[in-house]
């Protein structure tokens, strides 16, 4: 007879997976999802979006009698690909940067990205075990959205539900005050980044901060630690290789126009080279554990096919292993369709069957690699602090040098399209990566709520198919209003695009593959920064051995994004760590720390969404600034009433937290 906990089976004892609760996690997820998509393109951070979906789950679905922790933890598993799936902009926008796309053709850009996806989940399947079930890591993120559902699961606890709706006011409030701020930025009355250059003889060099309450709020998340390390980031660029580089070549105009062109074209190279190593150390570290785990959760699929599901608990049942392998084979076709669709007519036409099964192995190997070790650093660090970003840098290394052997022409007409492929393929193996490591956590959500694995497997996959539905019409509007910033489109001077997007990590994935394929990379910046992280990894190492940190990561990114960037996401680690301090006096502490998270999470949403619907008013108007009231004459009052705003309103909603913490009791 037939268990009816077995995939497919009919007469659940519990609600779980439930049509109301996939139905809510898709539409939480197209609403992160846009989020996620502007943020990431703006400053190169996405956010987490499994406990903010957790608290809204539980305040929408304690509307029914029947609804559970299960319940809610599917709807956090269905939008946790929110915060996932958006990685692909970390790549992606890359095909128009190189002007290989004008923009995002639906198919194309959903198919990397549902593939991609779904691979993903599949080669998690086989890791869940020895990463999740047998492993003492820690899974910081999948421990926390699991304290939260658990919190609110006491239907009768009249402190808990109260918490629950502290919770969702909270991350309204934070929402609608960044979303607000947003639009006053986009009126001009306040400045949008406040920057001063300067030159100290010869050398030219400067510092910037952005005035962005969703930069504060992905500070709080990441934390002091990592704060600090990509503060250390920005005074080496800044402070030290801008100025050095400026004074060794002196040019003539402004020090904004002088610092900025070096740190563009030289700057950000040292910081690939310490991102570059430092991922390459964060894998060495994890190959022996990765290799232990995958083994043993081969060895655990061979006994659960010998001794049959009907022997193993619900709560360790997976999708069965030969489904895994069927639907794993089963997306090869698609993604061979694709890979040939992007070839057809091109100058590499010719060679397009030995390119295509090259870029298959590559997928497969590469991405299930990839895929174990992003898995780990989730369960070690946390899926938010991963470093997708220094595994992007590695595949598209990679990648590039085998489509370069594989092509076997020195033709450079050939050089465009093999950029453009390369691009394809990292693409498709990063929504792979990225998604397994999501997987494991949710995994983790699901172990101590007492979850089904392959329910939350399956909802998972929901959530791939929702996140690339909404991506390509999102990336396509983002391009519309704002383009990229070093694409074609911005470069013509289109008088109807505003401030273009930066996209931080396609810009360099993009230059590393056009450099590899013509071979004009800049080995010698990258290797300056490839020694400069070596000595980060060592400071790292003793640190470490006094219970202190540098990430080294973390430092590379400060190198490479802007300062305007990374110095808001330091005031909100700041922020958060003296409000967590505060937070050590209340009398449910944990609560209270989980209300900062919410207002962290509220502030992103907030901001991201408002930037999503003004990017709608420029392309529907053609004008690049809709929403102005005041010309550039208004310049230095924006200035002064931005800052002091900024100020004003940061420490007002965390005090609000906090007095929201105590009026609900939970301090």
């Amino acid at each position: 007879m037939r268990s009816t906990d077995e995939p497919g089976a009919t007469g659940d004892r519990q609600n779980e997976l439930t049509l109301r609760g996939i139905l809510l996690g898709a539409a939480i997820t197209l609403v992160f999802t846009a989020a996620n998509v502007y943020l990431g393109l703006k400053v190169g951070l996405t956010f987490a979006s499994s406990i903010p979906a957790a608290v809204i789950s539980m305040a929408v679905l304690r509307a029914f009698k029947n609804g559970t922790v299960q319940e809610n933890n599917i709807v956090q598993t269905v939008a946790s690909a929110a915060g996932t799936l958006s990685s692909i902009i970390f790549v992606l926008p890359g095909l128009v940067m190189v002007g290989w796309w004008t923009g995002f053709p639906f198919w194309e850009t959903f198919g990397v990205c549902a593939v991609g996806g779904i691979l993903g989940v599949m080669y998690s399947v086989p890791l869940r075990r020895a990463m999740v079930t047998t492993s003492d890591l820690p899974y910081p993120e999948g421990v926390a959205a699991a304290e939260v559902l658990i919190v609110g699961a006491g239907t009768a606890s009249a402190e808990r539900a109260a918490e629950n709706r502290i919770g969702l006011l909270t991350v309204v409030i934070g929402a609608v005050a960044s979303a607000a701020f947003a639009v006053v930025i986009a009126t001009r009355l306040f400045i949008d980044e406040i920057d001063s250059f300067f030159r100290i003889g010869p050398a030219a060099t400067g510092t910037g901060f952005a005035l962005s309450l969703a930069l504060v709020g992905a500070g709080h998340l990441i934390g002091l630690t990592v704060g600090v390390a990509m503060l250390g980031g920005v005074f080496i660029a800044w402070g030290i290789a801008t100025p050095l580089l400026t004074s060794m070549h002196p040019a003539a105009g402004a020090a904004a126009l002088v610092a900025n062109d070096v740190w563009r074209h030289q700057v950000r190279f040292i910081g690939a080279g310490a991102i570059g190593i430092s991922a390459i150390w964060a894998l060495g570290r994890l190959a022996s554990p990765v290799i232990r785990g995958v083994a043993a959760s081969l060895a655990a699929s061979r006994r659960l096919a010998r001794d049959g599901a009907e022997n193993i608990p619900r709560v360790e049942r997976d999708i069965p292993i030969t489904t895994v392998a069927l639907i794993s084979f089963a997306c090869l076709l698609p993604l061979a369709v694709l890979f040939s669709v992007f070839l057809s007519g091109t100058a590499l036409a010719g060679s397009a069957p030995l390119l295509v099964i090259g870029a298959l192995a590559y997928v497969v190997f590469a991405g299930f690699l990839v895929a174990a070790a992003c898995g780990y650093m989730a369960g070690l660090i946390g899926s938010s602090n991963s470093p997708v970003s220094g595994l992007a840098i590695l595949t598209v290394l990679g990648a590039s040098l085998l489509l370069l052997v594989l092509a076997k022409s020195t033709n450079p007409a050939v050089a465009p399209t093999l950029v453009a492929y390369a691009l394809f393929v990292t693409a498709v193996v990063l929504c792979v990566a990225t998604i397994a490591n999501d997987n494991l956590q949710d995994l983790k959500t699901g172990q101590l709520v007492d979850a089904t694995p392959w329910r939350q497997q399956v909802a998972l996959m929901i959530g791939v198919i929702m996140g690339a539905i909404v991506i390509p019409p999102i990336l396509d509007l983002l391009n519309g209003a704002y383009g990229f910033a070093g694409s074609p489109i911005v470069r013509a001077a289109n008088a109807s695009l505003a401030q273009p997007l930066p996209a931080p990590q396609a810009t360099l994935i993009s230059a590393l593959a056009k450099g590899v394929i013509t071979g004009n990379v800049p080995w010698s910046l990258i290797g300056i920064g490839a020694l400069c992280g070596l000595g980060i990894i060592a400071l790292d190492e003793i640190l470490r051995k006094r219970k202190l940190a540098f990430p080294p990561l973390a430092v590379g990114l400060g190198i490479y994004l802007p300062p305007g960037t990374i110095l808001p996401v330091v005031v909100g680690a700041v922020a958060g760590h003296y409000y967590n301090r505060w937070s050590q006096s209340s009398k449910d502490v944990e609560a209270t720390k989980r209300l900062g998270v919410l207002l962290a999470s509220g502030l992103i949403v907030g901001e991201s969404l408002m930037g999503v619907l003004v990017a709608g008013i420029i392309v529907a108007s053609g004008n690049g600034t809709p929403l102005a009231l005041v010309g550039d004459s208004f310049g230095a009052v924006a200035n002064v009433l931005g800052g002091l705003a900024f100020v004003v309103v940061t420490a007002g909603l965390y005090v609000a937290t906090a007095r929201l913490s105590q009026g609900g009791k939970l301090g």
